[in-house]
């Protein structure tokens, strides 16, 4: 029970530090309003930092379900605790939402955009392309997955790997970031999508569910092609879910290349 305590605390605070930067800079009357992708990144990369000092004694602080899929794919994580796990980071995500919610109460309403609105909560395309969405997102949470199974191969002093696991956040988000947002943590995305489409917030529109599965599908993608591959790579163990991952994410690309190809034809 304590472990998924930590990881409902530590997906909290992620979704608090983390939506809250972007309702700082996006709402109208912050005074960080306008401060820019730079304090996004950077205010992402110290959330995932301080959630995973709350939370590792706890839980090891997976804080994302595509984390505790990838690890459980290569044999790092008991298949029986995922569903526990991506349940308590769910609901974590959630709870931060709506805590983000609260405290910009008064600037709802003065923001009259509705995409603003929902760009606190969840993630949207720069450009909507689905299939390069996709492979967007698969490529941020494989890096993601290769980066802190990297970090952990490797020995800091005590204290120092939640510094760097943010430094990874912050060079995922300032290199291929821009496409998609860099959802790359189903929990991340969905639970304040979900916690946009029911609460009160003037003017809001809609909560895009059309565009919803891709930063989720894309990260569960993402998260074991990223874990197995490196487990074939540095430990030279190949996983069957890599012959599995693979060919999907090639799939992805080609599709990618295929409808960019189609787009530009027309």
């Amino acid at each position: 029970m304590s472990a998924l305590l930590g990881e409902f605390i530590g997906t909290m605070l992620l979704l608090i530090f983390g939506c809250g930067v972007v309702a700082g800079v996006l709402l109208k009357g912050s005074k960080s309003e306008n401060a820019g992708w730079l304090v996004i990144n950077l205010g992402w990369g110290l959330a995932v930092t301080l959630a995973i000092y709350a939370a590792g004694k706890l839980s090891g602080a997976h804080l994302n379900p595509a984390v505790t899929l990838g690890l459980a794919s290569i044999g790092e994580f008991p298949w029986k605790q995922v569903p526990g796990y991506m349940l308590a980071q769910l609901l974590g995500a959630m709870a931060g939402a709506v805590i983000v919610w609260f405290h910009y109460l008064p600037h709802w309403k003065e923001t009259k955009d509705p995409a603003l609105k929902l760009a606190v909560f969840s993630t949207g395309p720069a450009i909507r392309s689905t299939w390069s969405n996709l492979l967007s997102e698969i490529s941020g949470a494989s890096l993601l997955m290769i980066g802190l199974l990297a970090i952990g191969s490797n020995h800091f002093a005590e204290g120092l790997n939640p510094i760097v696991v943010g430094a990874l956040i912050v060079a995922i988000g300032m290199s291929i970031g821009g496409t998609t947002g860099y959802g790359i943590n189903p929990a991340r995305d969905l639970g304040p999508r979900i916690v946009h489409f029911l609460l009160p917030i003037p003017g809001k529109g809609t909560s895009d569910w059309n565009y919803a599965w891709i930063p989720v599908i894309g990260s569960f993608i993402g998260g074991v092609f990223g874990a197995t591959l490196y487990k074939t790579v540095f430990s030279h163990q190949i996983s069957q879910l890599l012959l599995i991952a693979g060919p999907v994410v090639l799939l992805v690309a080609g599709l990618a290349l295929v409808e960019n190809n189609r787009k530009n034809k027309s």
